[in-house]
């Protein structure tokens, strides 16, 4: 499986994500534009000494991700889609799509992709979103579990 962030905007999220990444052994991708800088105080810090270990691909856009990327279906998972990431069965080679944290994901992303988006339902009205580090970890576990490698 892979992680792919299309332009996260918090240092400590994509900081988490990382660490995420390295302890799963799933390759990261990072679409721009960044709301950080990749040496960024908060993201290293965040990320702690693992950031090194992070099997990390940065992309200029998310046209150069889809000439690129490497195999497998692409998951889109919005707050408001209609279907639970539940309900998706997983494979080893599927590639994680999340958007940034204050506008999610790209409306070109969400249409292009719309029945492979999915979303973690949430219950309370007063909640717009998951924070992206946990709604990140919720989805590649699941993956995993389903996989067997959780």
């Amino acid at each position: 499986m892979h992680v792919v962030l299309v332009a996260p905007e918090i240092p400590p999220n994509t900081g988490s994500i990382g660490r995420l990444c390295v302890a799963t052994g799933t390759p990261l991708h990072l679409v721009e534009p960044l709301g950080f800088t990749i040496d960024d105080r908060q993201l290293r810090r965040a990320g702690l000494d693992y950031w090194p270990h992070v099997e990390l691909h940065r992309w200029p856009t998310w046209d150069s991700f889809l000439a690129g990327r490497p195999p497998g279906r692409l998951l889109c998972f919005a707050a408001r889609a209609s279907r639970s990431y539940t309900q998706v069965a997983y494979r080893a080679d599927d590639l994680l799509v999340f958007g940034g944290e204050s506008r999610g994901l790209p409306p070109e992303v969400r249409e292009a992709h719309a029945d492979a988006t999915y979303a973690i339902p949430i219950a309370s009205p007063h909640v717009r979103s998951l924070n992206l580090a946990t709604a990140v970890a919720i989805v590649l576990f699941e993956g995993l579990r389903q996989l067997g490698t959780a």
